[in-house]
């Protein structure tokens, strides 16, 4: 007994200097202080960096009201549980990647640089100048509140900020982030679908990146607001929430028509923050809404797919309608399908199904191969119509908010192993909008254009005649357009994600080297052709081939939180934020998969 005891002291004894070793050995090895080692994961490296030594207990959360105990009108009744069970072994979603030479991994991380020189030029102008308000005016240095004034740009940039290294900006935002008063806005009303997607998701990856306990805390103040958004007679949400009123809970009124991006967007953040609080109610009160479109899928004029406007009031109605689109108002509805079933560990059967349904459909019913001088082999997305009678007509307008699709193709081709998807129809879509970007002068993308649709995505031979009979029938054609384009209705560029939110997913996911490429031509121009003194702007028409092109006085949130964060992803290490370790919410925040919830199975 004494020689067990004994031997336990000396292994304990052992154990404690081996674990001072390694604290020493972390803290004090140039691998976790200032860049990682070529044998240093980055994504090791960074967590460590970003993490170590991190303590936010003495920060207070500052809030002028308790959303947790308003007392609803409308109760929720029995409450539905997160499934339960061992998560099912995903497919690998990422390429196996291998070894990258010294001259690769130069050039890569050169242009990785120039991405993250960019965010901190207009980080350090939003600091400079728009502090605690929602975002930048890149031309005069002014600033706006458009999302009730709690600080968009910052609260969306967080993760950027972490994933970028920049401890001293992450730990300041994170402070700054405390004396947000969620019991105050700037405006009367608040828009459920922004403030869901752009400071709940911010405020749940930068927690997931970094533990930080404070940004639970937020997250949790946020989630009770929004919760008060399904203080309704049929539990559905409202699109905005009367805020005053709200606090009362009294009950809201459900609007009658609403676009179906907006209740069909809330799931990925209400469910996974009852992943992290073990609290079921958010995921409950989403799971209610996605009942009902789940059991109107396959009864609207396009089985498979739901009308642009749906009516959540009275009993829902969310199969009533003629237009059908993958782009605005009705994106983010159909991108959380399989993003769903990737966040809940395969455990909720539905997603998979549902996700199979419209992909299946809108393959089929909107995607086209258009008319090019080069006869290129790509794809284009449209819009749909149907009649009355059934008939469906293809209008060929392509926008850029759908070219997220190519990318969603390709990832939920991997999770549903479906090669098809992953390899063909995903990257083909994505080189659509890769085309659009490289064909205009200015290399960047129009938001809305039209070109001809081919009859035959086999077979597709240039025909001038058919294309100057299409431009004839577009008084919105240019002759200053590239070949191909019959019109750029909206020739604005705006600085949106999707185009390189898909060129990097389809990097990650084939590791075809033409979409790194890609990605370092469209930052190029986009750097270049958004410039501004203190930041980068909207530009107004792309289509023009001049050195200073006219701008608009407003940079969005989603610059730093997506489009530049893309870009700095598609030219970091592949461990850097694996898409088998996090699933990606609309507006790039990554969401922490539940662990043992992939397998390294490829395709």
């Amino acid at each position: 007994m004494i020689r067990l005891q004994r031997r336990g002291r000396r292994n304990a004894a052992i154990s404690l200097a081996i674990l001072v070793f390694l604290i020493y050995y972390l803290s004090s090895s140039p691998s976790f202080n200032g860049a990682p080692s070529a044998s240093t994961p980055e994504s090791v490296w960074l967590e460590h960096h970003m993490n170590a030594g991190a303590d936010t207990s003495s920060l207070r959360s500052n809030t002028s009201f308790d959303w947790s105990k308003v007392q609803f009108k409308y109760s929720p009744g029995k409450i539905r549980p997160l499934p339960a069970g061992r998560p099912v072994a995903l497919p690998q979603a990422q390429f196996n990647f291998p070894p990258e030479s010294r001259a690769a991994a130069k050039k890569r991380e050169a242009r990785r640089q120039e991405v993250k020189a960019l965010f901190c030029k207009n980080w350090a102008s939003y600091r400079k100048y728009a502090w605690m308000k929602d975002a930048l005016q890149p031309l005069s240095a002014g600033y706006k509140d458009q999302f009730s004034g709690w600080a968009a740009t910052l609260v969306d940039s967080l993760d950027t900020l972490w994933i970028m290294g920049l401890r001293e900006e992450f730990d300041e935002a994170v402070t700054a982030v405390a004396t947000i008063d969620f019991g105050r806005s700037s405006s009367t009303t608040v828009n459920m679908f922004e403030t869901n997607i752009r400071y709940l998701g911010g405020l749940l990856a930068a927690y997931d990146l970094s533990g930080r306990e404070i940004l639970r805390t937020k997250a949790i103040e946020l989630g009770d607001l929004l919760y008060a958004g399904y203080n309704t007679e049929n539990r559905m949400p409202v699109d905005f929430i009367s805020f005053e009123e709200a606090k009362t809970g009294a009950g809201l009124q459900v609007e009658s028509s609403v676009v179906s991006a907006s209740p069909g967007t809330l799931s990925m953040e209400m469910t996974h923050l009852s992943q992290v609080t073990g609290d079921p109610k958010y995921y409950d009160a989403v799971s209610r809404v996605m009942d009902v479109f789940a059991k109107g899928q396959e009864f609207s004029r396009l089985p498979g797919l739901w009308p642009i406007y749906v009516s959540m009031a009275g009993t829902p109605d969310v199969t009533t309608g003629s237009s059908f689109s993958l782009g605005g108002s009705a994106d983010s509805l159909y991108e959380y399908l399989p993003k769903m079933h990737a966040l809940l560990g395969g455990l909720e059967p539905r997603y998979e199904a549902m996700s199979k349904k419209f992909m299946e459909t809108a393959d089929k019913a909107m995607f086209f191969r258009p008319l090019l001088p080069r006869e290129d082999d790509l794809l284009m997305i449209g819009t749909v119509t149907v009649d009355d009678v059934g008939d469906s007509r293809l209008d060929p307008e392509s926008e850029h908010l759908g070219c997220f699709v190519g990318g969603l193709y390709a990832l939920a081709g991997r999770l549903f192993r479906r090669k098809d998807w992953a390899e063909d129809i995903g990257p083909k879509l994505t080189k659509g909008c890769i085309y659009a970007y490289r064909s205009m002068p200015t290399g960047m993308g129009p938001e809305r254009w039209n070109m001809a649709p081919c009859k035959s995505r086999d077979y597709c031979p240039w025909d001038e005649a058919l294309f100057e009979q299409e431009t004839k029938r577009r008084p919105e054609w240019s002759p200053r357009l590239p070949e191909g384009f019959t019109t750029a209705k909206d020739p604005r560029y705006i600085l949106r994600p999707e185009a390189i939110e898909s060129v990097f997913i389809s990097y990650r996911t084939t590791g075809r080297q033409e979409f790194q490429e890609a990605a370092w031509d469209m930052f190029t121009a986009v750097a270049n052709g958004t410039a501004t003194k203190y930041a980068n702007a909207a530009v107004l028409d792309v289509t023009r081939a001049q050195d200073h092109l006219p701008q608009e006085d407003y940079m969005e949130s989603f610059w730093l939180a997506e489009t530049l964060k893309y870009f700095y992803l598609a030219f970091s290490p592949p461990d850097v934020i694996s898409l088998d370790d996090y699933v990606f919410n609309t507006e790039a925040h990554p969401f922490r998969l539940k662990k043992g919830s992939t397998t390294s199975r490829p395709l």
